[in-house]
């Protein structure tokens, strides 16, 4: 895969990053490629209306281990629900309009499941439901789209248990109702891929919730077939313990050798996961976040894990088949180191996209990485690092938007981090200054809403509050968002609203005089401006 030439004439040296600056070619480049942005969005006098900028930024909210939400087990109903909160304020804070909520850690519910049950980090036992009761999933959906975010619910779909040899099992957890196919592998339990019951009780859970819940999308990471594991006594490596399942298969005349059979049965899965999702919601984005290197070698530079090899992940694969609609590989290594250099493994997977599925990629960000006192060694992280791996998403094709692990990480904002992302500074703004629109996917929907009707009233000279509604009853139902626009004193201002606002005020020191609105619809398809200016 050869990469674009505006890539391959950097150095090394072009692309080291500094806690205070990349280099001065990068940096004065990327830098232009801002101002010229920023310059479209700010520089408008009567005509045209400022475009809406079009990126994904998606954070992950864990619940395994209680990594970010809830951040202890046991805590009470409204504890919980203030923390939910908080976390949603925070992304719209950020400018942020995705939330990829962790729903199932391990063969557990953090909603209200008749499949699986609840999961011990949210009441600190597991089948125990919230006291007073309510559904968290259904809160972060409702909470998401009242700010104008996405929601996406989060799976590990073979995972089974994390502490089995202290965690209290309730009866119906998978461990009980179908040991068969539930393997202990060092300290976790996992489902067995090779058991056609595994595939079907994980597809089971997941398409439970694409039909009962008003979801955005579903996605899973990069556990599939276990990290191996080494034994203590001897250092050797451990195999998965799935010589049942193996015989079974070629007993029934299968010829794959060990390694491609589990290739194949994650393809089944992923193949099914996609295909069935798209059967019952076509609308709902199906993303996969898999370790951020295909193989080593590809391309050339890049050295490190194999996934293919290690996780029986063909990865590449299911780009390439377009099983997503969108794909999210953890790019969680640095810009200057050439073994793993994050923009080499960017622009390898857009160039895999751009040749079969044309797929968008979102990287996963390793944010989480960002330190107060980074050492400069690639492991910790300043802030800059983070910036500066948006703006080559932003100068590589097809990568539209980025996800950030993980949450907890924006309330801490080490190195100042989200003054860095969000600042308003007109001579520097941050890479997240502004809201962004979640990028249309034509190939779920490619017919955008008609422009909405739209209507003002005037009050001291100023535009003192517009309404709007549908344009008709199709587009109603399809509804998920608005995007507003209001030039105020003179600068224009924006935001995403849930399609149940249809009108917004302004006070007389606004001097609002003009305003405009476009409707989204649930596959991010934007409708026409309704435009309105003072009289």
């Amino acid at each position: 895969m050869e990469m674009h030439s505006w890539y391959s004439t950097l150095t090394a040296a072009t692309i080291l990053l500094a806690c205070t600056s990349l280099s001065n070619a990068a940096d004065n480049a990327l830098d232009k490629t801002d101002e010229a942005k920023t310059n479209t969005v700010t520089n408008i006098d009567k005509d045209p209306l400022p475009e809406p900028m079009r990126e994904f930024r998606g954070v992950w909210v864990a619940s395994v281990a209680n990594i970010d939400w809830p951040s202890k087990r046991g805590l009470s109903t409204e504890q919980q629900q203030k923390e939910l909160i908080d976390i949603m304020d925070k992304c719209k804070e950020l400018n942020m309009n995705a939330v990829l909520f962790h729903i199932r850690p391990a063969a557990d519910a953090m909603y209200k499941s008749d499949l699986e049950p609840w999961s011990p980090f949210l009441t600190g036992e597991m089948g125990k439901a919230p006291e007073p009761f309510y559904d968290p999933l259904e809160m972060a959906v409702t909470e998401a789209h009242k700010r104008g975010m996405e929601l996406h619910t989060w799976f590990n779909p073979y995972r089974a248990l994390l502490n089995p040899d202290k965690e209290k099992v309730s009866d119906n957890h998978i461990s009980k109702t179908k040991p068969n196919i539930v393997k202990r592998y060092g300290e976790y339990l996992w489902m067995d891929p090779g058991e056609k019951e595994t595939q079907e009780h994980s597809l089971a859970v997941i398409l439970d919730v694409v039909k009962r819940y008003d979801i955005d999308g579903i996605h899973i990471d990069d556990y599939f077939y276990p990290y191996k594991i080494k034994d203590k006594k001897t250092d050797k490596i451990v195999d998965f313990p799935d010589e049942e399942s193996y015989k079974k298969y070629q007993d029934m005349g299968g010829k794959l050798d060990r390694s491609d059979w589990r290739r194949d049965n994650v393809n089944q899965f992923i193949e099914r996961f996609y295909a069935d999702t798209k059967k019952m919601k076509p609308w709902v984005k199906v993303g996969i976040s898999p370790f951020g290197m295909w193989r080593p070698g590809y391309p050339k530079q890049i050295k490190g894990f194999d996934q293919y090899e290690e996780l029986y992940a063909d990865a590449r694969l299911w780009l390439r088949k377009g099983w997503v609609d969108y794909f999210t590989p953890q790019l969680y290594w640095n810009i200057a180191n050439p073994d793993t250099s994050f923009v080499a493994l960017l622009q390898w997977w857009c160039g895999e996209s751009a040749e079969t599925s044309k797929r968008p990629i979102w990287p996963g960000l390793y944010t989480g990485r960002i330190t107060n006192e980074p050492k400069g060694d690639g492991k910790a992280y300043c802030s800059k690092e983070i910036e500066y791996q948006i703006k080559w998403c932003r100068l590589t094709p097809d990568a539209t938007g980025q996800v950030h692990f993980s949450m907890k990480t924006f309330f801490r904002s080490p190195n100042n981090l989200n003054d860095v992302l969000t600042t308003t500074t007109a001579k520097a703004p941050g890479v997240y200054s502004q809201t962004a629109v979640v990028p249309a996917m034509p190939w779920l929907d490619k017919d955008a809403p008609l422009k909405p009707q739209l209507k003002a009233e005037e009050k001291d000279n100023a535009i003192a509050s517009i309404q709007w509604e549908p344009a008709n009853e199709q587009d109603k139902e399809d509804m998920r968002f608005w995007f507003v626009q209001w030039r105020e004193d003179g600068k224009w201002k924006q935001d995403i609203l849930p399609a149940t606002e249809t009108a917004m005020k302004f006070t007389p020191e606004q001097k609002v005089d003009r305003a405009a609105v476009r409707a989204i619809d649930r596959a991010s398809n934007m409708s026409e401006p309704a435009d309105t200016t003072k009289k």
